[in-house]
């Protein structure tokens, strides 16, 4: 499978479909019973395809007058991958529709979460594929 033609598949507005802004609302609401009391915001990021893997990054970004504490995102994998409102089971089925002519994606799995600046962490999302 070529990176271009995913590059072509996983634009940044397909993203902001597969993973609309308003996720991270219902996950603070879902979490803490109020939006405003969440600190960041989420989006999905596509890094590429390789060996056999497309990945994906799920960036936080502090919300205006918040932070972004190393306490508050390091254990978010293990929440992300079962949290309802975050839906990882149905990102990958998205993920794998929109791939089926290329590839069968056959699972994901979060990375750690990496502190990449003051305002910006991200926790690696990668999906195995078949092709």
């Amino acid at each position: 499978m070529a990176g271009g033609s995913l590059r072509d598949i996983f634009t940044h507005d397909v993203l902001k479909k597969l993973f609309p802004e308003e996720r991270a609302d219902m996950f603070f609401d879902a979490l803490l019973g109020d939006v405003n009391e969440g600190a960041y915001d989420i989006s999905l990021a596509f890094n590429g395809h390789n060996d056999g893997e497309l990945q994906f990054e799920l960036q936080l970004r502090p919300r205006p007058g918040r932070c972004l504490a190393c306490n508050l995102t390091y254990g978010l994998p293990q929440v992300f991958s079962r949290h309802p409102a975050i839906n990882l089971n149905g990102l990958f089925k998205e993920i794998n529709d929109m791939v089926n002519e290329h590839a069968r994606c056959t699972h994901w799995k979060l990375g750690r979460t990496k502190e990449v600046s003051s305002d910006l962490h991200i926790i690696p999302l990668i999906v195995f594929l078949d092709e």
